[in-house]
């Protein structure tokens, strides 16, 4: 079952070849890190599994409604990953949705700020297009744009943006309340019903959910919306940032798919046991209370993990990858750059697919404050010294 999974993390798989004080570091290991890499994995396929039915049940409230189109879900963020710098109780699960126009619209991306990358801002202009042709093939679908407006309102369900848009954007939080409603009035028919109560929480750009299981801690799911640029693993998020809470139709351009995608191949390629995940499990708790976010780890080890070969990254080698991380941590804080993993960097795998405007970017520096902030810049080194 399900329950014995999650609490079957046998001694045979962590002791297999270790010597002894291979077995002493699983125990401080153990002793340090409270949410283990084997259940973040567990609860992430719990978590996309009751996702997956979710969406499935609102294809069929929604067939016939010209509401966006959800897309399978893709699981995004440290916990999806396989890490998490949190607390047990704290673990979210982030999965990013991803909006296709219905039948009869289209979505334009529009450039909403003039800030460079990372992180810049887009709006979702939904435009109306001609189905006519389609009715002629025998669809019952009536036209927005060719057929009167007595007509539509009397034999048709209202167009996009009519519903879920203000003015001709696509407006984040219409979107997080529709679905919010949606999850609320259906969540009897999602077959995990029989087996979780859920509360839907207080979210203005997203669809917050806590599930509770008799006798166990609840399960936390954020279901983001996202709207794809092109056909490239690069979106735009409904999710705003710690530091930005834009307005209602502006959607923030997001990593998380193109990151999710990275550490998939990873998985792919690295050899059995890899340590990498518990490397950055363990780095993640030691950097909390420090000036250090869980996003400049991760993309330190995403660099490392494109510079060490993959076979270097077995259990056997973990103090060894943890040093490596601290250092070069440390050696980008000496020198005021840690460049963006996904800006002009030329070791990204063929297999994540980027706009060509992120191909041909100058790297952008996440310690660009170092360089302006010289307390700042001795704050970092000294924390970076004491790790």
């Amino acid at each position: 079952s399900s329950d014995e999974e999650e609490s079957s993390y046998t001694e045979s798989e962590e002791s297999e070849g270790e010597d002894p004080s291979e077995r002493d570091l699983a125990r401080i290991y153990e002793r340090r890190i409270q949410w283990s890499v084997h259940r973040l994995a567990h609860r992430r396929r719990v978590v996309e599994e009751l996702v997956r039915d979710l969406l499935l049940v609102s294809r069929e409230h929604f067939l016939n409604s010209f509401f966006p189109v959800l897309q399978p879900a893709i699981g995004v963020g440290s916990a999806c990953e396989g890490w998490s710098p949190q607390e047990e109780k704290d673990v979210v699960y982030c999965v990013l949705v991803p909006l296709k126009p219905p039948c009869g619209h289209t979505f334009h991306l529009e450039l909403d700020t003039a800030g460079e990358m990372p992180q810049k801002g887009m709006c979702v202009c939904v435009e109306l297009v001609c189905t006519c042709t389609g009715e002629q093939l025998g669809s019952n679908t009536l036209c927005f744009l060719h057929h009167c407006k007595e007509e539509l309102t009397r034999n048709q369900e209202p167009s996009l943006l009519q519903t879920l848009c203000t003015g001709p954007y696509l407006d984040a939080q219409k979107i997080a309340l529709w679905f919010q409603k949606f999850v609320t009035s259906a969540w009897e028919e999602v077959l995990q019903s029989h087996h979780y109560s859920m509360k839907v929480l207080p979210s203005a750009r997203s669809c917050k959910l806590q599930l509770k299981k008799a006798r166990r801690k609840p399960l936390l799911v954020e279901i983001i919306f996202g709207v794809q640029q092109g056909d490239s693993d690069i979106f735009l998020s409904s999710q705003p940032t710690d530091a930005l809470v834009p307005p209602s139709t502006t959607w923030l351009e997001t990593y998380g798919v193109a990151e999710a995608m990275f550490f998939q191949h990873i998985s792919r390629q690295a050899p059995r046991h890899s340590c990498y995940l518990k490397c950055m499990q363990l780095c993640a708790r030691i950097l909390v209370g420090t000036g250090f976010s869980p996003y400049t780890l991760k993309t330190v080890v995403m660099h490392l993990l494109t510079l060490i070969p993959l076979a270097g990254w077995c259990r056997r080698d973990f103090l060894l990858r943890l040093d490596d991380i601290i250092q070069y941590l440390r050696c980008c804080v000496e020198e005021k750059r840690l460049n963006h993993f996904f800006l002009g960097n030329e070791d990204m795998p063929e297999e994540i697919s980027l706009p060509t405007d992120f191909q041909t970017a100058q790297p952008i520096n996440l310690f660009q404050n170092l360089v302006e902030d010289s307390d700042a810049h001795a704050k970092a080194l000294c924390e970076a010294n004491d790790l």
